[in-house]
């Protein structure tokens, strides 16, 4: 399934209804899907087609899904950019991108200085410095675009359709590399669709929920759960970046009924001396990930959030997000002292694979190993990277045989779930 239909989907069930929300401002699915519509309009009038790269570097923001949609409408590839990253490794990603044009928060452009992948200054669109309005001859400033200015120039209609396979790459996201050189894993249509098909319930006009994102969207998991949330017809609330109390704020005042965190930001929550001023009784799935969880952490998170279930979901860019997952079920400590004791274990791992992917752990020679033998994680499916964008060695050393490698060390005990044990190159 071509990744642009999970917004027409969706805005042709629950037009209406809200799609994003961001600091103030409200989109309908409409709306959103007409704010698409027209920078997908103006990049094409820019010369941006199939195969061209479309970068972005900001914090989290509406105008990085409109982005998305807008590239996948004109095939072009769309590469998220960490705004973490240092000038140096900012020109190594540019470099390997090459991107056609470059989305920007204005406080990045400092980084450009070192070096802007060739790019000319009217490919460089600023995405923020001064309010959506009518164009001024003064900003941007040195030749820049200005975001607001391409939407306005853009026509509402959608003109555009993509005429791309499933298997056809949609997004560059880079990861960082053993060697410190990063890797743009290039993600197929496929890779999206076919989990959010497999776990999600597309948009019903009379399931209404809300979803909190905090994890940035240059990481696979802020990503797939932005295109979840747009195929499910949910409203995405969107933090530029997670903040203890901003978040308790938007959970309260927005009635969320969904949220992903890491186990830090979960830590800090519940630490937080403000945590017990909020109503977050509308929270029905808490999911976390992206790092070990410490088990005095989910503990103290099942009893703070009696009403959540809670959902572990390990995997990688490589893979698409999710490969395994430990359930809401073994979440729930009940049972005789043997099974509670069972279940606290497995609240130590990273659950089982999901039904879609084939998961083994091998040996160092590529054999499976036995149950509770330490050996590498490999995982196989339509929803694996296709490879590494212009870095074949690195493709072959990841890709083996249609597996992926992941790099981490685990064991799988005799009822199937699987423990971390550290990375591969521990071998």
């Amino acid at each position: 399934m071509n990744t642009t239909e999970f917004l027409s989907i969706a805005c042709a069930i629950v037009p209406d209804r809200r799609a994003l929300i961001f600091e103030g401002l409200e989109l309908t699915f409409e709306e959103l899907q007409q704010r698409v519509n027209r920078l997908a309009s103006s990049m094409a009038a820019l010369g941006v087609g199939a195969g061209d790269r479309v970068a972005t570097m900001q914090v989290n923001c509406n105008q990085s899904i409109e982005i998305y949609f807008a590239a996948a409408q004109l095939d072009a590839l769309y590469v998220p950019l960490n705004f973490r990253a240092r000038a140096e490794e900012l020109e190594q990603m540019l470099s390997i991108a090459q991107p056609s044009i470059l989305f920007i928060g204005e406080r990045y452009l400092p980084l450009m200085q070192h070096g802007s992948g060739g790019l000319p200054a009217n490919r460089i669109v600023i995405l923020d410095g001064r309010p959506d309005g009518p164009p001024s001859d003064d900003y941007p400033s040195e030749g820049h675009l200005a975001y607001h200015q391409l939407q306005s120039q853009g026509n509402p209609e959608q003109v555009h359709f993509s005429e791309a396979d499933d298997d056809e790459t949609t997004v560059i996201m880079f990861t960082a590399g053993t060697t410190g050189v990063p890797k743009g894993v290039m993600l197929t249509h496929d890779s999206f669709s076919s989990y959010l098909l497999a776990t999600v319930t597309p948009a019903d006009p009379e399931v209404e929920e809300t979803n909190l994102l905090t994890v940035p969207f240059y990481h696979i998991a802020g990503l797939q759960a932005a295109l979840a949330a747009i195929y499910g017809g949910r409203s995405l609330a969107i933090m530029r970046q997670f903040e203890p109390v901003e978040w308790l704020d938007l959970a309260h005042e927005q009635r969320v009924n969904r949220a992903m965190l890491v186990p830090t930001m979960l830590k800090q929550l519940m630490d937080h001396p403000r945590f017990r001023e909020y109503d977050l009784s509308s929270l029905n799935v808490i999911t976390y990930g992206a790092a070990p969880m410490p088990l005095p952490v989910i503990r103290q998170a099942i009893e703070e959030f009696p009403g959540a279930r809670f959902i572990n979901a390990f995997g990688q860019t490589e893979t698409a997000s999710t490969i395994t997952m430990l359930p809401p079920e073994d979440h729930i400590l009940e049972g005789t002292e043997q099974e509670v004791e069972k279940k606290l274990r497995r609240l130590t791992s990273i659950g089982k694979p999901l039904e879609d992917v084939e998961v083994m752990i091998v040996s160092e020679e590529g054999t499976p190993v036995a149950s509770g033998e330490v050996g590498e994680i490999v995982a196989r499916g339509e929803r694996m990277m296709k490879g590494y964008w212009r870095q074949e060695a690195a493709t072959g050393e990841t890709l083996r045989s249609g597996w992926v490698y992941t790099g981490d060390l685990a064991y799988q005990d005799e009822d199937g779930y699987i423990y971390l044990a550290g990375r591969a190159k521990d071998f």
